[in-house]
């Protein structure tokens, strides 16, 4: 039988009269994963009944057709009709629904009606159709905990972790991140701690501050008290209330031949096997940052876990985005009791709203609002300046998209760039994140509203710029000459948005524009993040670019360097980060974001659409 034409619309039932008759000449059986087994049953029979059944007499048949006689198979009379549908087949007078993926789910129930039918309908053969997959697939959720920390924390039983090395060198504080579990650290680790001590890299201070941890809760501790656990409560972290466990022995335990037995990961593997051994019933876990070393874990059978504490957010789509967007009913539900006034401020007029209502109390400070009617009213942008309990102040947003409130010849080109030159622009708002893909204008924006605010109002003295200098690629080696000099090369991202804001009038001619890019190169300071530890910033304009590949340790240390007057910027996207155990979790730009949310000077944007180009947009979608 020759399948019949899909329909067009997903949410469509077909009629009886569009399924084509059978024919006998070619029978289609059933599946054998469809047809119920029996000990008398044949697939000729099963064709058998199925070419004596028509699409008339499914569609006529107010009762169910009984089995012929012949039949001995008890489910024979379930014809096609009541096979497990492929996709989800709903009633004619719902909207149309979106096709789920993937194409197995259950069919609707067999009283749905077509509306030109009269008696009701039996049930329709199902078609399996090739769905096509959608152009953007969501990411596989993985899971954080291990099976065998999942089946402890159910029963309510203490863990022992076995921590890598590279769990320690990437958070000192790890030892006491246990809450009430044993810590475990094998001789090797503390082998390696030792091999990357030296040096001034991040990765070596951590070692050093791990050492002297570790050394602070060894002092006056006897050999027998080693053996039985050191409390981690003992340095006065009263979160931690495990034991801490060194290796005082040797774990001696059968590792897959052909692995090498002197390699650290190895030896590591071994003592998590022999410590599962040694302590039945008790959880024994593995927490490593190093892919590959959880990946032999779980091909071993050891229980392998990633170190998630110092992750923020498990899921970045929960990262606060700053903007909200109102109910339709927001002003029917707050504006019984509304008051509003205007005030002015840093030149011009503001309009404040006073509302009070329940969606209130889901809003924070310095937030973003707007409504954007469909039955062509006016569009409201505001930003949340107070509340308390169920009522809100609501300051009315300055227009930037607009030519006259142009900042250094700059004008926003979507909503969310009107909502970053708003807090750019706020002398009020000390600390600013701004999140985006590429070609959001995150530079543009902060350059331009820097460049205003230090030539033209004179509030700051002028520009400081820093990022971390992480290549994209194989790095090129040493930089000649001085500071600003070797890092030029990473500033190349500024250097095209200077050019775009230096065009100034033709009638200034080429002295004129020689003259006015001198200035502004005077005003705008580059500086190497090495170097700003015990600096103070005073009426500093102050930007971070590339802010995602920073570490929270990092971030706190420039966010402090901040003296009285000082503006800072922190720019970058969570989904290019290229510092190595850094993921978008545990990133100090997604911290900054998640600890500043909702301080009176404060504010934060998640900018959406890319304005660099149509070509650069369309990238950012589907590559």
């Amino acid at each position: 039988m020759p399948l019949p034409k899909l329909p067009t619309k997903p949410a469509t039932l077909l009629l009886a009269k569009d399924y084509p008759k059978a024919s006998g000449a070619n029978p289609v059986p059933f599946p054998e994963h469809d047809t119920p087994p029996t000990k008398k049953s044949t697939r000729g029979k099963t064709a058998e009944v199925l070419d004596t059944v028509t699409p008339t007499m499914l569609a006529d048949a107010l009762p169910p057709v009984p089995p012929a006689k012949k039949t001995t198979r008890k489910g024979a009379a379930k014809t096609a009709a009541e096979a497990p549908a492929v996709a989800d087949v709903a009633p004619v007078s719902a909207p149309p629904a979106k096709v789920a993926y993937p194409a197995t789910a259950t069919a609707a129930p067999a009283s749905a009606e077509a509306p030109t039918a009269k008696a009701p309908r039996a049930k329709v053969t199902p078609i399996k159709a090739e769905v096509p997959h959608p152009a953007k697939h969501k990411p596989v959720e993985v899971t954080i905990k291990s099976s065998t920390s999942r089946h402890a924390d159910q029963i309510g039983g203490t863990k022992l972790f076995v921590l890598d090395t590279n769990v320690l060198m990437h958070d000192p504080t790890s030892l006491f991140r246990f809450e009430e579990h044993d810590v475990y650290l094998p001789m090797m680790t503390l082998e390696e701690l030792d091999n990357h001590k030296k040096g001034m890299s991040e990765v070596a201070r951590n070692a050093r501050q791990v050492s002297r941890t570790l050394d602070a809760l060894v002092a006056n501790t006897d050999d027998d008290a080693i053996e039985q656990g050191i409390l981690l409560s003992k340095l006065g972290n009263k979160d931690a209330k495990g034991r801490l466990f060194f290796q005082t022995k040797l774990q001696i335990a059968d590792l897959p031949e052909g692995l090498p037995q002197g390699k650290a990961d190895n030896q590591i593997l071994a003592v998590v096997r022999s410590l599962e051994a040694d302590q039945e019933g008790r959880a024994v876990v593995l927490v490593s940052k190093d892919i590959n070393m959880r990946i032999k874990a779980r091909a071993l059978g050891l229980p392998a876990e990633d170190y998630f504490n110092d992750h923020v957010l498990e899921d970045t789509d929960l990262l606060y985005s700053g903007i909200v967007q109102l109910p339709d009913d927001f002003w029917n539900k707050h504006g019984k009791d509304m008051e509003s006034w205007q005030e002015n401020k840093n030149g011009y007029s503001t309009t404040y709203y006073r509302v009070t209502g329940p969606f209130v109390p889901s809003l924070l400070v310095n937030q973003f609002v707007y409504l954007e009617p469909n039955n062509g009213e006016a569009s409201f942008y505001g930003q949340v300046k107070q509340l308390n309990g169920k009522t809100a102040v609501i300051r009315v947003l300055r227009d930037y998209s607009h030519n006259k409130n142009n900042v250094w010849g700059v004008t926003a080109r979507n909503r969310e760039q009107n909502f970053a030159l708003n807090l750019l622009m706020d002398p009020e708002c000390d600390f600013v994140t701004l999140l985006g893909q590429a070609g959001t204008g995150k530079t543009l924006l902060a350059l331009a509203s820097g460049l205003a605010q230090v030539l033209e109002t004179k509030l700051y003295n002028e520009i400081i710029v820093t990022r971390v200098t992480v290549p994209v690629g194989e790095d090129i080696g040493f930089l000649p000459g001085t500071e600003e000099e070797k890092m030029s090369p990473w500033m190349g991202a500024f250097d095209d948005n200077l050019e775009v804001l230096n065009k100034s009038d033709n009638d200034a001619g080429e002295w004129g524009r020689a003259a006015t890019q001198d200035l502004i190169r005077s005003r705008i300071k580059i500086k190497s993040l090495n170097f700003m530890r015990g600096r103070t910033f005073v009426n500093k304009f102050l930007i971070i670019d590339e802010a995602q590949n920073l570490t929270p340790k990092q971030v706190k240390t420039l966010v402090t360097r901040a003296g009285p007057g000082t503006k800072i910027l922190c720019l970058g996207n969570i989904a290019q980060i290229d510092t190595p155990y850094l993921t978008e979790g545990s990133s100090g730009l997604t911290y900054v974001v998640d600890r500043f949310k909702g301080w009176a000077h404060s504010g934060h944007v998640t900018l959406a659409r890319g304005e660099r180009s149509r070509l650069a947009d369309h990238a950012s979608d589907v590559l």
